[in-house]
């Protein structure tokens, strides 16, 4: 089968999400287009290479194409998952393979080109985020980064100092343009905060994006992380998002104080690392030219408490 051919077929097979194409094309502009264009063709291709076939319909998230598919050769149900590399998911592969599914889902193959991975397939229709009880979600959250913070980061994963001293370094640029004095205060508390740790970023393997929607659950196991977007630094880095998603103002210090004891952290230096996730969200907020979210300003008073 011809090649082009072998795509048109894809193509008819395959719904390229609307939400996938809109942020593609707001964030990564003609590159974003170029790759969901691109995509019943890739599809094809490594459908092709790794005797796979397609096994339901296709899922996305912001930036990535998932298809579930099944191995021909044993039957193996797994999903390939599309993307358009870029600096935060490039060590994806290499997190996924020095974690090798202790708390975090399996990596099963990686195309380095491309950034295309397949990997174990999860169970999709329970993610954590549908746990009601947002205290027993929470300490899922805080055991898994338990378990992926144990691991020294390896050679050659981006690292939080880098982040941090960049955050630094723009923060006189974003506190001339917040114009809201008590937001402004708090940037400059944030960026203070980051001042007393930068030095000390630390060398663990860190996930960064572990909310309750990227934990699923799986046969192998009660709770697997997936999509991660992994750097080396201190722990106290990873808890931002457990307080941020399903946000609630009088649960923040009662998540952070769990996350904190589970994982065993100084609770001084996490609450900086956190003040410095608000800094990161902050100066995007600044550079899109948006106020600084609210929900983020209630974290950072209730940790300043």
């Amino acid at each position: 089968m011809s090649r082009f051919t072998h795509a048109s077929i894809v193509r008819s097979v395959i719904d390229i999400p609307a939400e996938l194409a809109e942020a593609q094309a707001t964030y990564n502009g003609a590159a974003g287009r170029a790759f969901v264009a691109a995509l019943p063709e890739l599809t094809a291709d490594f459908l092709n290479r790794w005797g796979l076939r397609l096994d339901g319909p296709a899922m996305n998230g912001v930036s990535a194409l998932v298809l579930p598919v099944v191995l021909a050769a044993d039957g193996t149900r797994a999903v390939l998952k599309l993307q358009l590399r870029d600096e935060e998911n490039e060590g994806e592969p290499v997190a996924l393979r020095v974690w090798d599914g202790d708390g975090a889902v399996r990596l099963l193959d990686h195309d380095p080109e491309t950034g295309t991975l397949l990997l174990e397939r999860l169970d999709t229709s329970r993610m954590l985020s549908s746990v009601a009880d947002t205290h027993a979600a929470v300490q899922v959250i805080a055991r898994l980064l338990a378990r992926l913070t144990s691991f020294p980061a390896p050679p050659g994963m981006r690292r939080l100092g880098d982040l941090a001293e960049a955050m630094l370094e723009r923060t006189p640029w974003a506190l001339e343009r917040v114009p809201d004095p008590e937001a402004r205060r708090m940037v400059a508390d944030c960026a203070a905060a980051v001042r007393e740790v930068v030095a000390e970023p630390g060398d663990r393997l860190l996930h960064w994006d572990l909310h309750f929607e990227n934990v699923l659950a799986a046969d192998r196991a009660d709770w697997l992380a997936i999509d991660p977007k992994p750097l080396a630094g201190d722990p106290g880095f990873e808890l931002w998002p457990a307080l941020v998603n399903r946000f609630e103002a009088a649960e923040v210090a009662w998540r952070f104080d769990a996350m904190t004891d589970v994982l065993g952290l100084d609770r001084e230096r996490a609450r900086a690392w956190t003040l410095g996730r608000l800094l990161q969200n902050a100066l995007w907020d600044v550079a899109d030219g948006r106020p600084v979210e609210d929900r983020r300003l209630e974290i950072g008073r209730r940790l300043r408490v």
